[in-house]
Order: C-alpha cells, then structure tokens, then sequence
C-alpha cells in the first residue's frame, strides 16, 4: 500500500477545491458553472450576516465573481440547478439525470413535512403555474391563511405544495430574488425536446465516486458519503473496491492517520503541487472545503466550530467565524459582519491558530479583508 503525508493530502485536497490557484475556473460570467460543475455542489444557506454562502464559495475561487453570473446561469442559461445533497445545493445542470432517482422516491414517499399538502393544494400551485409562467408564494394571494405549526412555516398552504413539487421534480427554482424562490414547470424551464434518462443505481454511485475525487482528490468512505446512512456507504465501498481491482484506484495509508482508508488516482502519485505562499482565502463555514468538519480537522489541524446557534457565552470563536488560509495552512478564525447601512465590513472577532501570529501575516489578512469587504459591499 502506498503511503503519503497529511501535508501531501492537503495539498492534493486544496488543488482539487480549486484553492491552490487564483483563477482555477478563469473570469467572467462562465466561471460560475464551471466552479459549480468542478465541484458538485455548492451548497445554500440563509444566514446573511455577512454575504450569504452560496455566493461566498463562488468568490472564494473567482476572484471577479458577480451575484448577476449566478443568476445568469441559474435562470438564464440554465447551466445550474437546485436540489438536494446533504443540503440544498446548486449543481450542474449536467448532472441532472443523476438527482431523478431520488426525485422519483421524494414524490412517492414525501416526508411528513407534507402530509399537511392536500392533492387540491398540489394541483392548484401546479395549474397556476402552467397558466402564468414562474410564480413565487408572493404571487398566491388567495390561500386560507392557517397557523404556523413549526417557526419556519408559512400560513400559506401553497409554500408546502410547491416545496413538495420541487421535491419530486416536477417544478423546478427558475430564478432567485435575494432568498425569493420564483418556482416553474421543469421542463418547460430547461426546454428539452427530450427529458434526459433518469441514471441507474449505479451510474449514480458512480456518479458520486467521481465527483468525490474530482474534488477531494484522496477520498475515504465518509468523505463520500457525507452525513449518508450506513447502507448507501457500503454500496459505495463495493464500487470504489471494485475500481480497486480494475486498478484505476489505488489504496493509501496516510502517516498519522489510523483506522480511516483512503484512496486515490494512482496518477496523483506523482502529481505535484504548489501553493503561492500569499494566497489568502477567507472561507465560508460552508464551503466544502470546510463543510466535512473532521475531514478538515485531520489535515488542518484547527476543529472549526459553527456557533451561530449556540448562547453567545458558550462561544469561542464568535457568531459567525470564518476560517482563513494563507497558502496551504489555517492561520486564523474571524468573526465578521456587515454592517450594510454603514458600508463597512466588521471584525467581530480574530483568533490567531497555532503559531501562525506575525505582522506579515496580519498584513496579508488585512488586505484579503479590504476586497472582501469590496465584494460584500458591492451591488
């Protein structure tokens, strides 16, 4: 079995998120797709105490990234989509064929969340949109308004019926207004004269193992299978074995890393990778990077905590901490906030990591903090 150093896996892991390089997707509005496409996903989040996520992670590896080139591509030329992962996520829209499997079980076994949606709520919210176009629950203006049964509920019936559409494929989010979901019929959104062929159990397995090592590079069964039940795991491990035995995968132990397996393409072996020493990313709590927390636990040697919703005394490093890299290392933790009726970007709070503290490094942060705060900042 090969071995290699959690510095190599580091390196090889920020190559692989397109975070070893300035522009790893190149400028403009076509850079989006292609960081979405690279990196499967890029999840969603509503907290906005600074920009929110989505738009966060896009940034992280554009440097000229524009709120507009999302929009563009979600609801213009229609190059990404949304829907689940292990969280609401945008994703290629190539990808789309391997998300109808599991659109087809949400439609027949939807959760309890919606046992409350009547079949005269679905086909309300349904008809209106085949007669009106892409609507949003603002535009439902003659629901029975009914009590909130949970704190983020609506007292509009439709709000459940167009989630539980979404759910199952047949509406699709053509376009978002700030956190608006304007909703429409899928296929007349992407306009195929043809709607693609839904993926087999196992191009979908497949489809999941790719998209792993496209960016994680040196992947293991839970970095895989990310917050997914012990017997979809074991599906993927007969697959990644089986590449194993075809020898397009290669087994890896990693020095001082015990009772986890890894495995990667042998072609990475050799593979080598330079990080410019002052490149300085400020990234999303829920950038994938950061996302699979013991994962970057084990290989940047700082155990991120989110702490938004935890009482302010039990915190320690603030409502919203970020963590900072500057080259391959994490150095710091801040805590920011926009403070948007001032215009100004705010350190909450700054925790330097390990031994990582000296004027130049400050001066590197400090710089990285004056374009994000253009970016946070810029409408």
């Amino acid at each position: 079995m090969e071995k290699i150093n959690r510095e190599r896996v580091r390196d090889i892991w920020l190559k692989a998120q397109g975070l070893s390089e300035a522009r790893p997707f190149g400028r403009g509005p076509l850079a989006t797709p292609r960081a979405v496409q690279h990196l499967g996903y890029v999840q969603i989040d509503t907290i906005n105490v600074i920009e929110r996520s989505h738009h966060h992670i896009l940034y992280s590896r554009i440097p000229d990234y524009k709120r507009a080139h999302l929009h563009q591509a979600q609801t213009h030329d229609k190059s990404v989509f949304e829907y689940w992962t292990h969280a609401l996520a945008y994703i290629s829209s190539e990808d789309y064929r391997y998300f109808i499997p599991a659109m087809r079980r949400r439609k027949a076994n939807p959760s309890s969340w919606y046992s409350s949606v009547s079949k005269a709520d679905l086909q309300k919210v349904m008809r209106l949109i085949k007669k009106e176009g892409p609507i949003s629950i603002r535009d439902i203006d003659d629901d029975i308004l009914v009590e909130k049964d949970h704190e983020w509920a609506s007292r509009k019936p439709s709000k459940r019926a167009l989630q539980l559409a979404f759910n199952g494929g047949d509406l699709v989010i053509s376009e978002r207004q700030g956190m608006l979901k304007k909703y429409e019929l899928t296929e007349r959104h992407f306009g195929w004269d043809k709607k693609p062929k839904a993926a087999t159990a196992n191009e979908v397995l497949d489809y999941e193992i790719d998209r792993g090592l496209r960016s994680q590079g040196v992947v293991s069964i839970d970095s895989l299978c990310h917050l997914e039940k012990t017997p979809h795991k074991k599906e993927i491990l007969k697959r990644v074995e089986g590449r194993v035995r075809k020898g397009s995968l290669i087994p890896v132990h990693i020095e001082d890393v015990s009772k986890i397996q890894f495995w990667m393409k042998p072609e990475l072996l050799d593979h080598k990778v330079e990080h410019p020493e002052d490149l300085v990313h400020i990234l999303s709590p829920f950038d994938s990077l950061v996302i699979q927390r013991k994962r970057f636990y084990m290989f940047f040697d700082y155990d991120h905590r989110f702490e938004a919703y935890l009482p302010k005394e039990k915190r320690k490093y603030g409502y919203f901490a970020l963590p900072v890299l500057i080259g391959d290392k994490a150095v710091a933790v801040l805590d920011l906030k926009t403070d948007r009726q001032k215009q100004k970007l705010l350190v909450q709070q700054w925790n330097w990591l390990g031994k990582h503290k000296s004027q130049d490094n400050k001066k590197m942060i400090e710089q990285e903090l004056h374009r994000f705060e253009k970016f946070q900042l810029d409408r």
